[in-house]
């Protein structure tokens, strides 16, 4: 069997054996109930409930991101307009087995052919499905194996209730033959630090007890390994355990030249993780976690506490702050609740804050209380912006709030063909050099003041 190639996730190398993980519970046979309405909507009621009380449970003992990934999973599970799809098919007859599986199947269905990042939310409908049946049925769900010695789990996708509590002395490494690097599955690994491989969809090929080398870097699973390649792979482990042991020193390059180690956070709480893994600053704070969840606007005041805790912990250091990136894939009725036919390119980011002009001075004032309260160097910039006129209005405005350094994210083709109009804007209505300094300041610009953010995109700020 030749070598199986997917998307690796992160830099890691291990080694081991195969081994599978079974394949999903077998579909129901659309049979009509024996039991009446009542008593399958009873059973569907009790199985729901069972999972979601597990799912809570596993994500309170996993803790972190997988805590956030495994409620959403039970908030999904008790949906009520999925509840009301399983309904309307017990009502016609069905069993409780049939109905949830055909409802979670047309919801994945409806994901799949929005695509991308919802699209890869799919997975989950499956595992929650899969959780239901197997209630309903009085089995065991399909988990991950526990074959008595350390493997490599070969898996079509792995739940995240099942990544969040991956016992690593025993998974080697993790390959899947579905799933993307924004999968829950990839978020998962890559905050666990497991060797991962997903979307390798000739891993199927793979069989339990066969030798492999996962290689995450390469995105390669290297089947019947020789022993050089073996050699070679531990080798590259050894050193890679070695580095993550060194002491934390700032982040430079070979010859001396310090680049900063900047981290990538999505809510204040994060922060002293980050610093204890020796971040010397925040390349991009998302401060969508604190209106995501709520049905109206955070207030100012519960703003101002989240930025001045995330502030309080890089005093002297750099933190970029995004404003608020609602929209599309991220709606927010109070922001926006109007239809588009392309939301993706409709009323989001910048757009959608200056249509709310409001809550965009809100978080300005929010986030200017803070840094009078701490002593972090804040960058503020806005997302999704196209054009000078956005970038000559989003800074000024930053600027009546008191916050020196204002700048927007390169994320979109008109931003990213354009910098030097867009920085230009800034020199006209701001403090900037001469036009030939600024010229000079592009290569500055592009290498230095600029991290990746969570989108693989490129997030600046600019003073």
């Amino acid at each position: 069997m030749s070598d199986v190639r997917g998307v690796g996730i992160g830099l890691g190398v291990a080694q081991g054996v195969v081994v599978r993980m079974a394949e999903a519970l077998p579909a129901p046979e659309n049979t009509p109930s024996t039991q009446g309405i009542d008593a399958e909507r009873a059973r569907v009621r009790g199985a729901i409930a069972a999972v979601a009380q597990e799912l809570t449970t596993r994500g309170e003992t996993a803790g972190g991101s997988a805590q956030e990934v495994l409620e959403a999973q039970a908030m999904i599970a008790e949906d009520p307009t999925l509840q009301d799809e399983v309904d309307a098919r017990i009502d016609d007859g069905a069993t409780a087995e049939w109905a949830v599986h055909d409802a979670f199947a047309g919801f994945r269905a409806t994901l799949e052919a929005v695509g991308g990042y919802l699209g890869e939310r799919a997975a989950d409908l499956d595992d929650i499905a899969q959780r239901v049946l197997a209630r309903l049925r009085g089995v065991d769900a399909p988990g991950v194996p526990d074959p008595g010695h350390p493997f490599v789990l070969v898996a079509r996708d792995l739940a995240p209730a099942d990544t969040a509590l991956l016992n690593l002395d025993q998974v080697l490494a993790l390959v899947t033959f579905d799933g993307g690097p924004t999968s829950h599955t990839a978020i998962l690994a890559r905050e666990k630090g497991i060797v991962a491989i997903v979307g390798a969809a000739s891993a199927s090929e793979l069989t339990t007890g066969r030798p492999v080398i996962v290689d995450a870097a390469a995105g390669i699973v290297t089947v019947d390994p020789t022993d050089d390649e073996k050699q070679r792979a531990e080798q590259r482990a050894a050193a890679r355990r070695s580095a993550d042991s060194a002491p934390l020193t700032p982040g430079a390059l070979a010859d001396g030249t310090l680049i900063p180690l900047l981290a990538n956070l999505g809510k204040p709480a994060d922060a002293s993780d980050a610093v204890e893994r020796g971040a010397e600053g925040v390349g991009l704070f998302r401060t969508e976690f604190l209106f995501l969840s709520s049905a109206q606007a955070p207030t100012v005041e519960q703003q101002r506490e989240s930025y001045r805790e995330l502030l309080a912990a890089f005093p002297g250091k750099k933190v970029v702050v995004r404003m608020l990136d609602a929209g599309a894939d991220k709606p927010l009725a109070f922001l926006n609740d109007a239809h588009e036919e392309n939301p993706a390119l409709g009323l989001r980011g910048l757009r959608a804050l200056r249509a709310s002009e409001d809550i965009l001075r809100e978080q300005l004032t929010a986030l200017a209380e803070a840094d009078a309260a701490t002593e972090a160097d804040l960058w503020v910039m806005a997302p999704m912006v196209a054009t000078v006129e956005e970038t000559q209005y989003f800074t000024s405005l930053a600027r009546e709030y008191g916050l020196k350094t204002a700048g927007v994210m390169v994320e979109i083709p008109s931003s990213a063909l354009l910098p030097l109009a867009f920085l230009n804007d800034a020199h006209e209505t701001s403090r900037w050099p001469s036009s030939t300094t600024l010229t000079r300041r592009i290569r500055r610009w592009a290498s230095v003041a600029c991290v990746p953010s969570a989108r693989a995109r490129t997030s600046c700020a600019s003073n």
